[in-house]
Parts: structure tokens; sequence; C-alpha cells
């Protein structure tokens, strides 16, 4: 099995996004060119809603894919092809702006005030830049979930993984978008191909990524 080294370690910054929505970017509007083709990772995760409701009131998009995954709280969005309604905890939002869309995204929040999600901004091949916009919604209930024996857990937005299939389809860069929980104490790992760019992006708990130089820790969550 091949190890491939880890080029950087990047903890992600806090910013301020659309209306005035409060939330830490991982990577993005820089060099990409380790995660490439995506251009920026956000994390929105707040439990104040003044911090987050004001949301990203309409806005254009033309050329990239954006990916939206919560977990908690609801999501509302509409955009200029029709489509509109609410995502939640565990679904996907999988938009491909191609040759433009205007969309707006609307945290609500859970009944107890929490919001917590991402996206992913996917960029499109010059070939496929002037596309007609799609539009994927994928629920819960449609992401596999694979257990490992030693009680590693995978959900499959996209692509193949240990024998399962993510629901999204069609996406020009055809990624492997997985969300991933380790038991703490275990070391665990993950099959990439050497032609693939690869990042994890830490959300909860903590973690080392070891590599032919030596480990990488990574002491608090957030980081990429």
């Amino acid at each position: 099995m091949s190890i491939r080294p880890v080029k950087r370690l990047v903890r992600s910054k806090p910013t301020v996004e659309g209306a005035g929505v409060r939330l830490r970017r991982a990577f993005g509007f820089g060099n990409t060119a380790d995660t490439d083709p995506f251009l920026l990772l956000d994390d929105f995760r707040n439990d104040v809603p003044a911090d987050y409701l004001a949301g990203f009131p309409w806005h254009p998009h033309r050329g990239i894919e954006t990916i939206t995954y919560v977990l908690a709280g609801t999501v509302e969005h509409g955009d200029s092809l029709g489509n509109h309604g609410a995502i939640a905890a565990g679904d996907v939002q999988w938009m491909t702006a191609g040759r433009g869309i205007i969309h707006q995204e609307m945290p609500k929040g859970d009944p107890a005030g929490r919001m917590h999600g991402f996206q992913l901004w996917g960029n499109l091949p010059s070939r496929l830049k002037m596309t007609a916009p799609r539009y994927q919604e994928v629920k819960a209930a449609e992401i596999p979930a694979v257990t490992d024996d030693d009680g590693t857990q995978a959900r499959v937005v996209c692509g193949a993984f240990w024998g399962k299939r993510g629901p999204v389809d069609g996406v020009a860069a055809d990624p492997v978008y997985l969300d991933v929980s380790v038991p703490p104490g275990k070391r665990k790992a993950l099959p990439v191909e050497t032609t693939r760019h690869a990042f994890a992006y830490v959300f909860a708990g903590s973690g080392k990524f070891c590599n032919a130089s030596g480990p990488l820790a990574v002491p608090t969550e957030g980081v990429g």
C-alpha cells in the first residue's frame, strides 16, 4: 500500500458571508492547487440565530458546482430554475451552476437554535462551463452508510466506497465525498486513488494523519 505524504495542515478561519452569516472557511479564494477541482469549503456552524438567519439571499453562480451538506438545522433554498424546498440534517443539495443560475439559501436552525452545515464549491472543466444548470436534492435516507469491522462509519454522498455508491451522479469531476467517523483510539487507512487529490476536514474530535515523514497531529476541530 502506498502512503502519500500530507502536504499541508490548514486551520479554518472565521469569516462573514452572504447577508452577515458568521462561519469558518477551511480553504478558498487563494491557492487551491492542492484541492483542485474544489475551490472553497465553508463550515457554517452556529448556535446564535442572529449570526446566521440573514442567510444567503438571491445571488448568481456560474461555471461551478455548489454542494451543501447539512448536519443540524434546516436550509431553505430556491433557484431561478423553479426548484425550491428545504434540506435538513443529513440531506445534501448539489447544484451545477453551468452557464448561470440565481439561487438563495436561508439557514433556519433547529428548535434549539443550532445550525451546522458545509458548503463546498467544485470547479467545472472548461468544456462544461456553459452547460445547462442542474439541481440535485438528496434526502438523508437515500445516502448509504457502511460500518467496518472496527466500528468506523462512512456515509457515501458521491462516488464509490467500501462497496457502496453515493446517490449524487453525473458530476464532472467524479469525486468521492464521504462523511467518516473513526472510533476513539482507532487507526484507519482509507483508500484514495493516487491520481486524485484528497483532503480531510476534521469537524469533531481530533486525530493524527500519518505519512511517510511522520504523523501530523490535528488537536482540535476545524482543520482541513
